[in-house]
Order: C-alpha cells, then sequence, then structure tokens
C-alpha cells in the first residue's frame, strides 16, 4: 500500500509552506507509521492502540494525528476524498506547565561554560546568552549569521518557523559580548569562510547535536542531575520577562510564536509562582489554627 500525492504533499511543505527540514522529516516519520499500520490490514480506529503499542506518549499520539490530518486535508483540495480526515482525532492532551530555567541557574551554567581556552570561553557563554537572552529556538541560534547583527542599532535579525524573520533587540551585555567574540575570539576557531556566528571546534556552523552536547557538558560541570533543556532557556527568558512587566505582544515578537495563545501559557507559569510565594511567605499562612 501507498499513500497518494505523497511526494506532491512533500514538496508544498517544503517549498511552499517553508518548513524546515528537521519538520518535514517529522511528518515523514508519521505518516511511515500510519502507512505500517495499514499494511495490517486493519481499519482506522485500532490506529491508536498501534500507537499505544509503539509506546507513544499522548502528545506524541497527538502529533502524528495531527500530521496526518494535514496530509489528508491536502489530498482533499487536490479533489480526492478521505473518510480519514473525519475519524482520525487527536487524544486530549494535558497541557503542563513548562518548567524555567532560573537566573541562578543560568550563572551557574555560565560559570561552568568557562575553560581554559579564552576563544571557547567566549563562544560557549555567548552561546548560552543567546539563549536566554533571545529566547530563541536552536535552530535559530544555530542559524544567526554575522551580517544578521546591527551593532548600531543592538539588534539582530533571527530567522524563525516557516523562514519568518523577526528583529530582536539586544540588551546592552549580549551587544558588548557579541561585539567582542567577533572582533577578538570567532576568527581564531573559523577553518573556513563561514557566515556563521557560532563556530564549533571543527571550524563549520555548528549543529544541533553540538548545542545539545555543550549543554550536557555544562549542566554537569554545574552539578545538574541530568542536562538542561535547550528549551528550558526560552521559558526561563519569556518567564522571567513576564514577571518583569513586560506586555505579551511584546514576548510574542521576540519568541516568534504565530498566535498570542501560545504565548499565555507563560501567565500559568507566573501565577502558580506567585501562588507559591504567597503560601510560603504571606503572614496568613503563618497563622496557627486556635483549635489545634
Amino acid at each position: 500500500m501507498e499513500l497518494p500525492l505523497w511526494i506532491d504533499f512533500f514538496d508544498e511543505l517544503q517549498n511552499v509552506r517553508g518548513r524546515s527540514q528537521n519538520t518535514v522529516m517529522a511528518y515523514r516519520r508519521d505518516l511511515e507509521l500510519y502507512l505500517e499500520y495499514r499494511k495490517t490490514g486493519k481499519t482506522v480506529p485500532g490506529f491508536y492502540e498501534f500507537m499505544k503499542k509503539n509506546k507513544l506518549s499522548t502528545r506524541s499520539q497527538a502529533r502524528v494525528i495531527s500530521s496526518l490530518r494535514t496530509y489528508f486535508k491536502f489530498c482533499e483540495t487536490r479533489g480526492m476524498k478521505c473518510p480519514e480526515l473525519r475519524e482520525l482525532r487527536p487524544p486530549k492532551v494535558k497541557v503542563g506547565l513548562p518548567k524555567v530555567l532560573t537566573p541562578q541557574e543560568f550563572q551557574q551554567l555560565f560559570d561552568a561554560a568557562e575553560v581554559p581556552d579564552a576563544v571557547k570561553t567566549a563562544r560557549n557563554q555567548l552561546t548560552l546568552l543567546f539563549l536566554y537572552g533571545l529566547g530563541c529556538r536552536v535552530s535559530e541560534l544555530i542559524g544567526l549569521n554575522v551580517v544578521d547583527f546591527n551593532q548600531t542599532d543592538r539588534w539582530i535579525k533571527v530567522l524563525g518557523k516557516g523562514n519568518k524573520e523577526r528583529l530582536v533587540p539586544l540588551t546592552e551585555k549580549l551587544a558588548e559580548n557579541l561585539t567582542v567574540y567577533l572582533k577578538e575570539h570567532r576568527m581564531a576557531l573559523v577553518k573556513e569562510n563561514s557566515p556563521s556566528i557560532l563556530i564549533n571546534d571543527r571550524g563549520h556552523r555548528p549543529s544541533r547535536v553540538d548545542v545539545w552536547r555543550w549543554l550536557a557538558a555544562w549542566s554537569a560541570r554545574a552539578g545538574f542531575a541530568e542536562p538542561v533543556n535547550p528549551h528550558r532557556f526560552r521559558h526561563g527568558c519569556a518567564t522571567a520577562l513576564l514577571e518583569s512587566g513586560a506586555d505579551l505582544r511584546s514576548i510574542q515578537m521576540l519568541l516568534g510564536h504565530a498566535s498570542i495563545q501560545t504565548t499565555q501559557i507563560y501567565t500559568n507559569v507566573t501565577t502558580n509562582t506567585m501562588t507559591k510565594t504567597i503560601e510560603e511567605h504571606h503572614p496568613l499562612s503563618q497563622m496557627v489554627d486556635a483549635d489545634k
């Protein structure tokens, strides 16, 4: 069994909708999983049990169903009838609060990124400043080029999902560190004419694996029980801004969220933090019940 319009669908994803290579590959894996199931001859409702047997979490199941629905919607726009579109419904996913990186944890990582080599220390610490200061995704981080930095106006151009560009203002510390790195350290790392701001130990643009490997090493050196996930910087950046009084629209623009509803999850984070703080420190919480 083969899925129709396979080539057309992936051509649309990459060349028309501008999806990243990682996103395209994720769609391919999801469709191949469904294709594997349909070879058993079973009907659509049994696919949910098939995903469970493959040990997919509820969130992963929801992603697979979303990918399939996107594909079948595409097929229907090409004149096909796809009853699967009515049968495939995503499972309900409980949205948990994102785990944020605190300023104290960031400082621990920043200190742990220092190594005997001053050039690599500058690169390492700039990587952390980018992740926390821009709230950027790893794909956006490794895509930053020297020409994207406007030193005069102190902003940098970030290429986000769907090849959407956004201009992000830099804090004074981040702008200063970036300027020093570009003038004094970057060329010592480059082994060929690369446009990338960050350079890995091999002299090239870093990969996602490089960034994860760096974070794992710095996390271990900082004494953390497990490596810090790159997305925690993004959550930490948004939460810190919100708690300091920044408005949701500005945070949405900074993070490159297509919908402000995505940004609103951080209001739940700050509310949760505030509840714990009041419970721990408010005088009423310290009162002893007279009946006890």
